[in-house]
């Protein structure tokens, strides 16, 4: 079984992965429309597949393209540095060009035989209806208004939402068979109570249609004086409000009183709009920004900083003018509403028109005393499942529920209700596996930095129609995107995400779409049930931990993977195509192949020991080395040929690596040296694990303490060659192996270039965890990857390994010892230099112990 250390690891993962993790936008949205993904199908040109996505989660995308509040955009990442995407815009560019009513889905499963009442045909109540009807249920929308749509309808202007938009959208209820009882006013033409016996259960979707008057003030009930939700209503439903004056004032500073004003503009008789706030500022109102330039585009005449002192009225108790008085502060030190005002400083305005945008509550008389009402005119429910607390049967969506403010929050709302009705009904439980982030928003675990560099631009801004003659009708200002806005703007879209691991580690990709989808399946399915191949296809180059934010080491779980598959095994292999490996590791550990070099007639104090490849690929290199190393160190080196081990380590034989470790180790510690050498970056890692001797490399020793060899000082000055330098990802953490092996080129006089991806971020070549031999495809797709990265055709490198994958990647590599050793290299040189055969790899191997042999 794994360790318990790795299975908590594993979790950890799980926990933290943020792979999965919703883009800001997707995760604010109460709804959760993909919008990252309709954004880049948009930006694809593939309107008809954005559209598709946007209707998976909502059914009036031309309307929530022109009214939505947008909390997505708030979150969107680009906010860090510009502006943000215009999300609704997109929306609304793909509703209006590529929404096709033959294109909607009308399916829906067989009657259940429930019948459900809904109250009230705004964006909740709609919602909910859709959810139900799809899901079987026989449902019935009551709704006292004329019209469908709730404030949808009557309070949000015409200018803003047409109509005819908003009606098609709606219709596509009437395709999936809901029924709708319009003019119908529960409580009046229909008993409340009656409702909830004839059905199996009811949604109560009431808006807040009851608007607020400031009644503390005298002459509040004069002529003239409306609220904000009669005002919107009455010219929603005839383009006109008959008892307005000439001159209108607006109270309030959010979006309903720039609404208010707004429309004021385009009543015929209208000919001044002014409008007064607590607020000291355009930047400190409540309303959105495009609705405050809108209303300064259509010469509202503002007044911060103000509330009505005292209403003036004439002989026939109309409104004929206000007295203002400055307001010095809203809150309190609690920040609680408390504003304080300066009585004695005061102006006057001449108006006959009063509307008070101040608030908005639910008229709940209908529910008889059935349902609990709040003080704040909220019904009483369960905030998660919206259960009634007054009757079981009930349920509360919208702005009844307490639960939403704007219309995407009282969609989501619907959709939460009809989940509960459909459990209730089912006699499921109503709690289970339910969470309130399922509908409403919430704040993603998905935290990285971005790269800005290609982000200058603002965003799009849509064209509108001319101000001067806008307002002398209820026709929609803004004109939506034109085709190529819309482009550039999805252009602008980071699709952001996590999964940067993904996009480096080409190995994941085979098998996973995130590390912690794959985890979850290791401690669901258990090790032994998943594919072994999946944990000999890992690099061991923790590429995917230097790349992952949160620093999760996925590599230490492969590793142990590996390693219990061997020994669920008896302490063999399980991989076909590595068995053979344990035949040649035996024999790069055995006498035939392996041999110590002492000191002459001196201790030996340090210790070479070339590894396993470079012996393989040119035992000249090796034999010029040791003769290096004994004349600039007075002599005092030996050498040790003989395997560390390490491959076997690679392929999972922990146990056949610990003894075939303990025979390198026991030579070493035969020869009394107390510093080995290495120029293999495997050994050098083993070494530092495995003995108790000081390890340093070749290169550090070089610039530490001996130099290069005299004779090549220089000696590349002349050369035609730029190399890339591809760093060993085993040592990438050894920073003075970078340096040292660039200050070593330095000495020669070659010159360089970096290469993508190097030093501490260099990429494993595609042989790290022997996937060379386990994973051919992979490997090769690995090393043709690490190939693209280089800008020149000469690659050099430190790793014996290393160079024989870039030759096979078609690059002219070299060996940094070739350079030290084998004068001046040149373009013009053969490029083919490794081995070709395993039999010539064995010849040169025997070649090298000879030479060292013939140094003893």
């Amino acid at each position: 079984m794994l360790k318990q250390n790795i299975i908590k690891n594993m979790e950890n993962i799980v926990n933290e992965c943020i792979g999965d993790a919703d883009a800001g936008c997707v995760a604010t949205c109460p709804m959760h429309t993909d919008a990252k993904e309709y954004i880049r199908l948009i930006r694809e040109d593939k309107g008809f597949e954005a559209i598709k996505v946007i209707r998976e989660d909502l059914f009036i995308p031309g309307t929530l393209g022109r009214i939505c509040a947008h909390p997505c955009e708030s979150k969107c990442k680009i906010n860090e540095i510009n502006s943000p995407m215009s999300i609704a815009g997109l929306k609304r560019y793909a509703a209006d060009n590529f929404d096709r009513e033959e294109d909607w889905d009308l399916s829906v499963k067989p009657s259940n035989g429930k019948t459900i009442a809904i109250i009230g045909a705004g964006p909740s109540g709609l919602q909910a209806a859709l959810e139900l009807q799809r899901e079987g249920f026989d449902v019935t929308v009551f709704e006292k208004l004329p019209v469908r749509g709730g404030m949808m309808a009557v309070g949000i202007p015409e200018y803003r939402l047409p109509r005819n938009i908003l009606e098609k959208e709606i219709s596509y209820l009437d395709k999936l068979g809901v029924k709708f009882k319009l003019n119908c006013e529960i409580g009046k033409d229909i008993d409340f109570k009656e409702v909830v016996n004839s059905y199996d259960s009811v949604i109560v979707a009431v808006g807040k249609h009851q608007g607020s008057v400031d009644r503390s003030l005298k002459n509040s009930n004069a002529k003239g004086i409306f609220s904000a939700a009669e005002y919107t209503k009455e010219a929603a439903i005839t383009r006109d409000v008959k008892e307005a004056g000439n001159k209108v004032l607006v109270v309030g500073g959010g979006d309903v009183a720039m609404d208010c004003a707004r429309i004021s503009k385009r009543l015929e008789q209208v000919r001044e709009v002014y409008s007064i706030c607590l607020e000291d500022s355009f930047n400190t109102m409540n309303a959105s920004n495009h609705e405050i330039i809108g209303a300064i585009d259509e010469e509202i005449k503002f007044n911060h900083g103000q509330a009505i002192k005292e209403i003036i009225v004439d002989e026939n108790n109309r409104v004929s003018k206000v007295i203002l008085k400055k307001c010095i502060s809203i809150f309190n030190e609690n920040g609680a509403f408390s504003p304080t005002f300066d009585e004695n400083e005061s102006k006057e305005l001449e108006v006959d028109t009063i509307v008070f945008a101040i608030g908005q509550g639910v008229e709940g008389s209908f529910a008889n005393g059935i349902l609990t009402q709040m003080p704040n005119t909220n019904f009483e429910c369960d905030k998660l499942t919206l259960q009634s607390k007054a009757n079981e049967k009930v349920f509360i969506a919208g702005d009844a529920s307490g639960e939403s403010v704007i219309v995407v929050q009282a969609m989501a709302t619907g959709r939460r209700a009809a989940e509960s009705v459909k459990r209730f009904l089912s006699n499921e439980s109503l709690t289970e596996g339910r969470k309130l982030e399922d509908t409403s928003s919430y704040e993603t675990k998905l935290k990285r930095e971005v790269d800005w560099t290609d982000i200058s631009e603002r965003r799009y801004s849509m064209a509108e129609s001319d101000k001067s003659i806008r307002v002398k009708s209820f026709d929609e200002v803004s004109l939506g995107y034109t085709k190529e806005e819309a482009l550039k703007e999805a252009n602008r879209c980071r699709q952001c995400e996590c999964k940067l691991c993904m996009k480096e580690c080409i190995m994941m990709n085979e098998y996973t779409d995130c590390p912690k989808t794959l985890f979850k399946k290791y401690l669901n399915k258990g090790y032994e049930n998943m594919d072994k191949m999946i944990a000999f296809s890992c690099n061991d180059c923790s590429q995917c931990t230097i790349k992952c934010p949160k620093d999760l080491n996925l590599r230490e779980n492969f590793i142990a993977i590996k390693d219990q598959y061997i020994v669920d095994n008896n302490d063999q292999q399980v991989i076909e195509l590595l068995k053979p490996f344990d035949k040649s590791q035996e024999m790069e550990c055995s006498e035939e192949y392996s041999t110590t070099v002492l000191a002459q007639d001196k201790k030996t104090k340090y210790l070479f020991v070339p590894g396993c490849t470079v012996p393989a690929y040119s035992p000249s290199v090796v034999e010029s080395t040791l003769k290096h190393l004994k004349s600039n160190l007075d002599g005092e080196v030996g050498a040790l040929l003989q395997c560390c081990g390490k491959v076997t380590k690679l392929i999972g034989e922990d146990k056949s690596f610990k003894k075939r470790n303990k025979m390198a180790i026991d030579a070493i510690n035969e020869t009394n040296a107390d510093v080995i050498i290495t120029i293999c970056p495997s050994c050098y890692n083993v070494y530092n694990e495995t003995s108790d001797k000081k390890v340093i490399s070749y290169w550090d020793l070089m610039k530490e303490k001996i130099g290069i060899p005299e004779v090549q000082k220089g000696v590349g000055t002349s050369s035609d060659v730029i190399f890339n330098i591809h760093d060993s990802c085993v040592t990438r953490n050894v920073k003075s192996h970078h340096e040292n092996v660039r200050w070593i080129l330095d000495e020669l006089g070659y010159k360089y270039e970096e290469m993508q991806n190097n030093k501490e971020n260099t990429r494993c070549c595609g042989v790290g965890g022997m996937v060379c031999s386990s994973n051919p495809q992979l490997y090769e797709k690995l090393y043709t990857r690490r190939a693209n990265d280089c800008t020149q055709e000469n690659v050099l490198t430190y790793c014996g390994s290393c160079r024989g994958t870039m030759e096979a990647s078609g690059k002219d590599a070299l060996h940094i010892l070739n350079l030290i050793h084998e004068g001046t290299y040149t373009k013009d040189m053969a490029k083919k230099r490794g081995y070709t055969s395993e039999e010539e790899m064995w010849k040169n191997r025997l070649e090298t112990k000879n030479r060292l042999d013939k140094m003893k």
